[in-house]
């Protein structure tokens, strides 16, 4: 310790570390030879050495079939999404907002039904047959040596999506996020890497099934450092970039290579506007904690055992009932966010869906449902800003909802991850816009984010992880949910 006393020749001295330029490299570089200054490498914090994970060449070789591996997964996973709600609602181009609009309203009800149904024999089965077997994405690469099971988390990501595609108030991403990571998680095994090069694999895996889905390689980059593996340091970064450039890239198979949200306005910056963030930061930032709880509760006491055969049917049932009034609500909240980021939705439906789509969301969850978070919670951000940043509008003039939105958007997101970097370039890559506007984006999501963590500190990954052996005491009827499978699945960490 820098503070440690030592004695020479009876006084004491404190021990001094040792100077930055006297630091190991690791790995050595090529060239050997210091700048004339004498000054070392290694005075730069993020390059000093790869730690406990070793970029080897068969790292590397694992790295690039593992994003390979996550853009296949995303564009088969998004063709089956996109697939199934087009046979749900009927329609054959457009979004999901506008098909279940033009849906009956029998069909809506069925689709959500039939939905529950279908997803409550199917998560019944799967967490009965794969009791014990590991799903949890985050959890493995936090807490574990970032093992996950195949067949339960192909089994999961293919039910979270039929689901969702049939109208399911819950997140698309998960699921290629989930195959990203149990992707690296089977190739690190077969190449026999330790179990640090897994951790950071199966991290690189994750936000590269993010990246691949939504084009957008630097926020799953910043997704892996920021929120997954929480460094930034260039032996996290260089991996985490790598692995989300080459899975968008194959993903383009399928998918489109344009922003996820097309024709958004590039809003210019007002004053008004920076003033509406300073104000709404902290706002933001409470509305994030409660957002939290709620997520953390019903993650923890959501339906087990049999009750899953019933609980999402009455769950999407709802959703279903409550959607002949908003179909906003469908699905993960997309084309909610779009019509936000656009100012083609009124105020009234703004303010009553940024209260209704946590709502729903968690309502799905609760039920027992696997599925994401990311664009429930950007989309309720988005929501909130439109709808006060046009009653902000009638105090004082200056930015049309749409940018108001966006600023909500990325701030509750941050403060909901606890990571403003993600979420800013999420919101920056999936709209290719917002420039412009990135001072009063960074001011919202700043107070924003310090809010929710001197309130809380949880985020919406952290407070829905399962429950471990030998914690807290569990209400009854809890006791052995880990041991029997029926701890979150790693669709529910997202």
């Amino acid at each position: 310790m820098w503070s440690a006393f030592r004695r020479r020749g009876g006084e004491k001295t404190a021990a001094r570390p040792p100077r930055p330029s006297d630091r190991l490299r690791i790995p050595q570089p090529l060239i050997k030879r210091r700048l004339p200054s004498g000054r070392g490498a290694t005075e730069q914090p993020n390059v000093t050495s790869d730690g406990d994970t070793a970029l080897t060449p068969v790292f590397w070789l694992v790295l690039v079939a593992t994003g390979v591996a996550a853009g296949l997964f995303g564009a088969g996973l998004m063709y089956l999404l996109f697939t199934v709600e087009h046979l749900a609602f009927g329609y054959h181009a457009g979004d999901l907002e506008s098909g279940a609009r033009q849906a009956s309203d029998l069909r809506r009800i069925t689709s959500l039904l039939t939905a529950g149904v279908v997803g409550g024999i199917g998560w019944f089965l799967l967490r009965r047959y794969t009791a014990g077997q590991k799903a949890e994405i985050d959890d493995a690469i936090w807490n574990g040596d970032g093992s996950l099971s195949f067949g339960r988390s192909l089994g999961t990501s293919l039910l979270s999506e039929l689901v969702i595609g049939m109208g399911a108030s819950i997140g698309r991403e998960a699921a290629p996020k989930l195959m990203g990571g149990v992707s690296a998680s089977a190739l690190s095994r077969w190449a026999g890497l330790s179990n640090g090069q897994r951790r950071l694999l199966v991290a690189c895996g994750g936000g590269a099934g993010l990246a691949a889905v939504y084009n957008v390689p630097l926020a799953g980059a910043l997704f892996t450092a920021e929120v997954m593996v929480g460094s930034l340091a260039l032996p996290v970064v260089l991996p985490a970039l790598a692995c989300s450039g080459i899975a968008t890239a194959v993903a383009w198979i399928y998918l489109p290579e344009h922003a996820t949200y097309l024709d958004i306005p590039a809003y210019r910056f007002t004053v008004p506007l920076l003033v509406w963030a300073l104000l709404a930061g902290p706002v933001v930032g409470l509305v994030a904690a409660g957002y939290i709880r709620l997520i953390g509760w019903v993650s923890f006491y959501r339906a087990t055992g049999r009750r899953v055969l019933v609980a999402p049917v009455a769950a999407f049932g709802v959703l279903g009932l409550i959607g002949f009034a908003y179909p906003q609500l469908f699905g993960n909240g997309k084309d909610l966010a779009h019509d936000a980021f656009i100012g083609a939705a009124g105020f009234s439906v703004l303010l009553a869906v940024s209260v209704l789509k946590p709502l729903v969301t968690a309502l799905c969850l609760g039920s027992g449902a696997s599925g994401g978070l990311l664009t429930p919670t950007m989309s309720t951000g988005a929501a909130f800003g439109g709808a006060f940043g046009t009653a902000w509008n009638l105090l004082w003039p200056g930015s049309p909802p749409g940018a108001y939105a966006m600023v909500g958007a990325a701030a509750l997101l941050g403060a909901a991850m606890q990571a403003p970097l993600a979420s800013l370039a999420l919101v920056l890559e999936l709209t290719h816009s917002g420039f412009q506007i990135m001072v009063p984006m960074v001011v919202a999501t700043v107070i924003a984010t310090v809010a929710a963590r001197y309130i809380d500190g949880y985020s919406i990954y952290s407070a829905r992880l399962p429950p471990q052996r030998g914690g807290p005491p569990r209400r009854p009827g809890t006791a052995g949910r880990i041991a029997a499978g029926a701890g979150t699945d790693g669709l529910d960490t997202a």
